[in-house]
């Protein structure tokens, strides 16, 4: 017999060799019917592996991420062998799981495919699932594997030259074989509902020297209600696209003459960021921060001190030589290195600290010419950093003070649905990080200690740490219910070795400070494009570029038009003027298409009585008012949403 212990503690006396699933349905039939996956002593398995020791048994539904996972994970092995029925010159590369789907790399030959082709190719998904095939692992001697592949796939024979043997698996449903670490729904019959969303290119192991392959790329779900409500948030999603809506509202546009990723700020866009520079100036200036300015290249040796070098230096913009011999310098890929020799400037004490430096700090990085995406993903991109260099003694409120700080800038612009992930390092590969274990386990103690004392709902990520540090990452679900990290904080030891950073104590010895790196935007980018996904471009009115239009009737209103636009402005109320010769209809159309908040019409009536009838974006008729009346519907409207912090509005 083994003892089994489940999430809540309960533990169950089982017979040797019983399976996940044996036991789900030992404790009811409708679990057992939903159990997709199961976890043993904290590795993923099989809900069909025989489980032959003591240890903690976790089931996952589709309700659990690890659930779809592994449903999209199998579905991946559906998609490979339907494209293998209908294009049998296909060969395979990789087919994972991702946030929303799955995958798979394939090298198509002279074949291609395209939307025409989604169709036959969900036909062919529902029809391998309709056959109810077990998923089945097997463990593969090396030899075995590789002469299974020889001559049919070099690619897979160069994924399994790289495996040890013993450690290779084979996992089979119906006719097709794959090689696979596991991770996998009871059947095939599950999978009850599939789409192709889109095909597109991707190199071979993301290296643009190497071939194209084809990526196709799909979602599938144990119910066609569910996939049904996808497409809708789909199509809702495509109306969103901050790509459409910065277009539309004239924010910001790319140049392939300037360069791939690197975007350009229009007039509309530019005043945005600035608003939103200047309420996140406000708050630090409240927090004790002091603004900095570092150049936007460095020396190499900076980077290569840093670790940064190391690290990313082959993946980043290479370096620039001058006239010098041997001298490199690099575009900029982080602020921290330059905010370190900041604060190296001078000595400091210890009744100095701590040292808050903030900086709007723009960086450079070559992400992938198929990795890039609007806002998201880009190859210069500004970040809100600072960096704090306190004692040991002030970490754990300086932590506690830049939550708060994340979360009145989160309230502040409508993102009330988050969670906490605490970001730890990966035990299992010490390789990739520096410094010290105990200056780690101080790092990840103070995080989890400061998330609990604030009574964060908080998650625990493994080898989702920085390379120099834990962090505590804010993930937010926007209106699409889509999950996204924004702002992250994360504690550091290392880079003060590394740059030799030392302030005199109280004991009159000189001591390491403690570093912490925040950023509550995350880049100014990234964060803009998911405000306007997830507001649709309808931006909080203290944000919003343009607060109210004024719409006049007619040529002869223009004059209380612009009194009307004079009073607003002496009340800090950003407005403008549309008096085309067109007619009012036209006009709050258009000013509908650019999700002015406001429309303020003028006419006859209005001007006799110094007034003005008030449209709300959206269609809502608030009447004829006075403008003292608009001004306190304003300022009530931005005084509701607009959080406080440190007892003071920024707006």
């Amino acid at each position: 017999m083994i003892k089994i212990t489940l999430p809540d503690g309960a533990t169950k006396e089982c017979a040797k060799g019983i399976t996940p699933i044996e036991i789900a349905t030992d404790i009811s039939q409708g679990l057992a019917r939903n159990v997709l996956s199961a976890k043993f002593n904290n590795v993923i398995i099989e809900s069909t592996t025989p489980l032959t020791e003591d240890g903690a048994l976790v089931l996952y539904t589709w309700n659990d991420a690890e659930g779809k996972k592994a449903f999209w994970h199998s579905s991946a092995h559906i998609l490979a062998q339907a494209l293998e029925g209908l294009y049998p010159h296909v060969k395979l590369w990789v087919g994972p799981a991702i946030d929303n789907g799955f995958y798979y790399d394939v090298d198509l030959g002279e074949e291609s495919i395209s939307d025409k082709d989604f169709k036959a190719i969900e036909d062919k998904m529902l029809e391998i699932a309709r056959g109810k095939h077990d998923f089945k692992m097997r463990a593969v001697r090396k030899v075995d594997a590789l002469s299974f592949y020889k001559n049919k796939n070099e690619y897979k024979v160069d994924l399994i030259e790289k495996l040890v043997d013993g450690d290779i698996t084979f996992c089979d449903h119906d006719t097709f074989t794959d090689l696979c670490r596991g991770g996998h729904i009871p059947n095939t019959g599950i999978v009850k509902a599939v789409k192709i969303l889109s095909v597109a290119g991707a190199y071979y192991k993301g290296d643009e020297k190497n071939k194209m392959l084809t990526r196709v790329y799909g979602i599938s779900f144990p119910k066609q209600k569910d996939l049904t409500e996808y497409l809708e948030l789909l199509e809702e999603a495509k109306k969103r696209d901050h790509r459409k809506l910065g277009k539309e509202l004239e924010l910001f546009t790319f140049s392939q003459k300037v360069g791939q990723g690197l975007p350009l700020w229009l007039p509309k866009g530019a005043a945005l960021r600035d608003r939103l520079e200047q309420f996140l100036k406000k708050a630090q200036k409240k927090a004790g921060y002091e603004m900095v300015v570092s150049p936007h290249i460095g020396q190499k040796e900076l980077y290569v001190t840093s670790g940064h070098y190391a690290k990313y230096g082959a993946d980043s913009f290479q370096p620039i030589h001058t006239p010098k011999e041997d001298e490199e310098f690099l575009l900029k890929p982080m602020n921290c290195p330059h905010h370190c020799e900041i604060f190296n400037h001078k000595p400091f004490s210890y009744k100095e600290l701590p040292k808050r430096y903030a900086e709007f700090g723009t960086v450079y990085r070559y992400e992938q010419s198929g990795e890039l995406h609007g806002l998201t993903r880009v190859r210069g991109f500004t970040q809100d950093d600072a960096h704090i260099f306190c004692t040991a003694d002030q970490l754990d409120q300086e932590f506690k003070d830049v939550i708060d700080l994340s979360l009145y800038v989160l309230g502040s612009l409508g993102f009330d649905d988050f969670r906490a992930q605490v970001s730890v390092r990966d035990l299992d590969s010490p390789e990739k990080y520096i410094g010290s274990l105990e200056n780690w386990e101080k790092a990840e103690a103070a995080i989890i200690n400061a998330a609990k004392e604030k009574e964060l709902e908080f998650v625990i990520k493994s080898g989702e740490a920085a390379f120099y540090g834990p962090k505590l990452d804010f993930m937010v679900k926007d209106a699409l219910g889509r999950d996204w990290q924004l702002g992250t904080i994360q504690v550091d030891y290392n880079l003060p070795e590394r740059f030799d950073l030392t302030y005199k104590g109280s004991d009159n010895e000189m001591h390491r400070p403690v570093m912490i790196h925040r950023a509550p935007f995350g880049s100014m980018e990234r964060f803009i494009a998911l405000l306007l996904e997830h507001t649709g471009g309808n931006f909080p009115l203290w944000l919003t570029p343009q607060q109210a239009i004024i719409l006049s009737v007619s040529e002869k209103h223009e004059k209380y038009a612009k009194k009307v636009l004079n009073s607003l402005e002496n009340n800090e109320i950003r407005a403008l003027i549309d008096n085309r010769n067109e007619t009012v209809g036209k006009k709050i159309r258009e000013a509908e298409m650019n999700k002015i908040p406001f429309m303020l019409i003028v006419g006859e009536n209005e001007e006799a009585n110094g007034t003005i009838s008030v449209r709300r974006h959206g269609g809502a008729d608030l009447g004829t008012i006075g403008l003292d009346d608009f001004k306190r519907l304003v300022d009530n409207e931005i005084n509701s949403t607009l959080k406080s912090f440190k007892g003071h509005s920024e707006v």
